[in-house]
């Protein structure tokens, strides 16, 4: 827009000559505001400073030249299109379970160019961009694939606007009260309350919701639900480490679990029960939105000491044992499978079960059959429990597994690949090595860093066990310097961790002693696949598509740590996209950490500015490594 003028005065040839130089004279000021500020130098010590001057100038202009950023980069935020906020006034207000319509193209290139990006409309406070029932519609219901991750086309244009918090919102309440409860605001949905009120998931009592720790199979608490599953497996023994938890509710038997030191990755779907996995991440607790459907879940194989499912509605025996395989497949060798609810049956009658106990019965004997086959044993039915172990290795049943009309062993050469790979009607075979020589992982918290076998046999390209010491000893520096400069973690503020490139878990494993718990997300597409590391050394973890988005709800996470995360996506998509999803993730009063290239971080910050984060660079001098540059935002400093 062009400036307005005003009036045309007539002056005279001195009075205009006068104004002419006074222009020429501010003009020159404002062109070079630090010329004011120069010293005047003595000729005489004009000859010492000139080397001086010179050096500086060709560091300057080097510096330039490597860090300029093209107007003509498409990372550049003044080349944004940014959907004005006026394009959304008129949506229709949604519910948990409705999500609001994509921009239209036409009003979102036409919007004009903003100094900020616009905030999100309010009805998009709980928007889960990859389980977006509008988009799930479009999709069979058939083995459930409407709840898989279905996320926006990457050639369409995506939502550019910051989520903004709930009416209301407080800051959640500290580990480990988290635990007990959470505040109406933050997770603003009643149903499951009331759905489930005589199990005792979750009550709400007045300004907060309760979490009694009850369940749909223990509805009497979870403490006598885990002493039957004591009795029988070694709980507290430091061998059971990390559990997954099929069908989680809130995350009640995790949250129980910790009590043993045990970590258990809850997961369910985006379904009628309402946020079910934003209560467990509100509570402080590990989960994520996840479903046994049709691809494989985004796990290595062996990576879990037990998978429990209690009620998750899962039907195990269908399409001829598929999901027992995929279990099969993340379970470790000589692991623990315990299933509780329908079709588990007992001398004593649960008052839930409702079922024909022949047809209850006939179910359980499919079961059985499925477990023979995949060669598992049952070792204890102790009500409302049974336990299955997988087997060391498939020596002893190798034959008899081939001579059976069953689906044989798996031909694929790599079993951890799992991101949006469709599960197959086979059985990932284990390695061949008999009972005298199996790989026995070290009890918790020793196998934290002791080298894991998969490093030892040379199975991740290009890790040594002397670069796994390496990076464990990087990464407790690290970590030290993080807490000693910004006092980020021992100030009980953070409670659920991201580290969106975990590489082998060094960062997780430098923050064991901190009351803290870390996703450690590791990219699908990196050469050296270390995700199988991380689970080794007694940690939580899944693959991911950072130029999609994460499967959680919005406000779930205070601290997310990105190490080279910029640098490895900028030429995969655009980095505004991986900026606004980790706004949307993060909760309102969290801290970012972003360690990367000098030249990729000058183009973060620009991004960030534009996102109302208050970031500040600095340098690691102690770093002797590539990224040792840190951009921090701390959202809690206003």
């Amino acid at each position: 827009m062009s400036q307005k003028r005003g009036p045309l005065i007539k002056t005279s040839a001195v009075e205009d000559s006068s104004f002419r130089k006074r222009e020429e004279v501010e003009t020159e000021k404002r062109m070079n505001p630090l010329q004011q500020h120069i010293p005047k130098i003595c000729p005489k010590r004009l000859f010492f400073f000139t080397p001086i001057l010179i050096f500086s100038l060709y560091y300057i202009l080097t510096t330039i030249r490597t860090i300029t950023i093209s107007p003509q980069d498409p990372h550049y935020p003044p080349q944004l299109q940014v959907p004005s906020i006026s394009h959304y006034s008129s949506l229709p207000e949604i519910s948990e379970n409705r999500s609001p319509p994509p921009p239209s193209s036409s009003s979102s290139s036409s919007s004009p160019a903003s100094s900020y990006f616009p905030l999100c409309p309010k009805n998009f406070t709980n928007y889960l961009p990859c389980h977006d029932p509008s988009i799930a519609r479009q999709y069979s219901i058939e083995r459930h694939y409407r709840r898989e991750r279905h996320c926006p086309d990457l050639a369409q244009e995506k939502f550019r606007c910051l989520v903004q918090k709930p009416s209301g919102y407080k800051t959640p309440f500290p580990w480990p009260e988290s635990r007990s409860y959470a505040w109406f605001k933050n997770v603003p949905f009643k149903r499951l309350a009331e759905f489930k009120k005589s199990q005792n998931w979750v009550r709400l009592e007045r300004d907060r919701f309760v979490f009694p720790g009850g369940g749909t199979s223990f509805p009497g608490g979870v403490k006598d639900y885990v002493d039957v599953i004591l009795s029988v497996l070694p709980l507290d023994s430091g061998s059971i480490r990390t559990v997954l938890d099929i069908g989680c509710g809130v995350a009640s038997f995790g949250a129980f679990l910790l009590n043993y030191n045990i970590l258990a990755m809850s997961i369910a779907p985006r379904d009628i029960h309402e946020a079910q996995v934003q209560f467990a991440l509100e509570r402080g607790l590990p989960a994520m939105l996840g479903v046994l459907s049709t691809y494989k879940l985004p796990y290595p194989s062996r990576s879990f000491d037990m998978v429990h499912c209690s009620r998750c509605l899962v039907n195990w025996t269908a399409y001829d044992g598929l999901y027992l395989m995929e279990v099969d497949r993340v379970l470790r060798p000589d692991g623990y499978w315990v299933l509780s609810g329908p079709p588990v049956t007992s001398k004593v009658k649960s008052k839930n079960q409702k079922r024909d106990s022949k047809e209850l019965q006939n179910q359980m004997e499919q079961l059985n059959d499925v477990f023979r086959r995949l060669c598992w044993v049952k070792i204890a039915e102790s009500y409302p429990v049974v336990i299955w172990r997988k087997p060391s290795n498939h020596f002893q049943c190798r034959q008899w597994l081939q001579a059976l009309k069953f689906p044989g062993f798996c031909s694929s050469s790599d079993p951890d690949a799992a991101w949006y790979n469709e599960m197959k009607p086979c059985i990932t075979p284990l390695p061949d090595v008999n009972d005298t020589h199996k790989t026995v992982l070290k009890t918790w918290p020793a196998r934290l860093s002791h080298v894991p076998q998969r490093i030892k046999t040379g199975s991740i390209h290009g890790t040594i066990i002397a670069s796994f010491k390496a990076d464990t000893n990087l990464w407790q520096s690290r970590v030290l310097y993080y807490d000693t400069k910004f006092k980020f973690l021992s100030n009980r503020k953070y409670r659920n961790i991201m580290d969106m490139n975990a590489g082998l878990g060094g960062f997780a494993a430098a923050l064991n002693n901190y009351p803290m718990w870390v996703m450690n997300v590791v990219p699908f597409d990196l050469k050296t696949n270390t995700l199988g590391v991380v689970y080794d050394r007694g940690l939580l973890g899944t693959y991911m598509n950072w130029c999609e988005a994460f499967s959680t709800y919005p406000r779930t996470y205070d601290l997310i740590h990105a190490n080279g995360v910029f640098s490895f996506y900028l030429d995969k998509c655009n980095i505004i996209d991986i900026l606004l999803e980790m706004q949307r993730i993060l909760r309102p009063e969290g801290a970012v950490i972003i360690r990367d290239r000098v030249d990729v971080l000058i183009k973060v910050k620009a991004i960030t500015n534009q996102m109302r984060w208050n970031g500040t660079i600095y340098t690691d001098d102690n770093n002797g490594f590539d990224h040792g540059t840190i951009l921090i935002v701390d959202n809690s400093v206003k």
